[in-house]
């Protein structure tokens, strides 16, 4: 998996640059797809609560079993697929009693494997088991918080976390932004990198290539008028004629810090993320 750069014989797509990998061109499995409306941006009561969403290109949602939760079962990997509604690929997974699932493709995951789900399996790319299982210092993604609701962290592209060590009915995780987190030893956790890693140096090269993705344009607030964004008016560039930067509703941003003092979740973290 390698970064091409794009033949470039117009001039919108002279610096455009993607992912070169072996992935098979195929209809998604139809029983495993559903429909994946557009929304704009909007809400349930039709108000924008997004911002700059919208004119994307059609798209089927592949459902992705995130719980791998079919014990002892080997499946064999029989396809490595895009997937447009993430930045990771996914993997097509026949298993031997005739189910079929979809799950996110690790690095190094190739046609013809075979990955299985449990207590005691294998310390392979792609298998998947409880935290108390695995060895510590083993790389792995999609890991659970809860046990048995489905992995939410390290799901996308390159990422992953270190399991450091077990304590007291927890796993402490080095996760990808350097934090250290506990997590409950049951929670169960993939083996190995997720997939497309090189994602992050491609150059999209053309405004249409967001537009296809559902990115509408940003205009910044200084070029607008005072009755539009708080950062608007003034004669040439002024600048933002405040002490701080203000959202469009007036309200302060850049470096507010707005996670919850008291959340929850709090007494888990064993380690804050680095700070630059």
């Amino acid at each position: 998996m390698t970064v091409k750069k794009s033949p470039g014989k117009k001039n919108a797509r002279r610096f455009m640059t993607y992912v070169s990998y072996d992935v098979d061109k195929r209809r998604p499995l139809k029983g495993l797809t559903s429909a994946l409306p557009k929304t704009g941006g909007r809400g349930n009561k039709g108000r924008i609560s997004t911002r700059h969403i919208g004119g994307r290109h059609k798209r089927l949602y592949r459902e992705i079993d995130f719980k791998r939760d079919k014990f002892n079962v080997p499946a064999k990997v029989v396809s490595i697929e895009y997937d447009p509604n993430r930045s990771a690929y996914i993997a097509q997974l026949n298993y031997v009693d005739g189910e079929k699932r979809y799950i996110l493709a690790p690095n190094e995951l190739k046609k013809g494997d075979t990955l299985v789900s449990g207590d005691k399996v294998e310390v392979a790319v792609g298998n998947t088991m409880p935290l108390e299982k695995i060895p510590v210092g083993t790389i792995v993604h999609n890991i659970e918080l809860t046990p048995g609701k489905g992995g939410q962290i390290a799901r996308s592209a390159g990422t992953n976390a270190t399991l450091m060590s077990r304590d007291s009915g927890f796993a402490h995780l080095k996760m990808p932004s350097g934090e250290i987190r506990k997590i409950p030893i049951k929670s169960k956790a993939t083996m190995g990198v997720v997939s497309k890693a090189d994602l992050k140096n491609i150059t999209l090269g053309k405004a249409g290539r967001s537009r296809h993705m559902g990115i509408r344009p940003t205009v910044r607030g200084l070029a607008m008028s005072p009755a539009d964004h708080p950062h608007g008016g003034g004669e040439g560039k002024s600048g933002i004629g405040m002490s701080s930067p203000k959202s469009p509703w007036g309200k302060r941003t850049l470096g507010k810090k707005t996670r919850k003092k008291n959340k929850f979740s709090n007494k888990y973290i064993v380690q804050v993320r680095k700070r630059k």
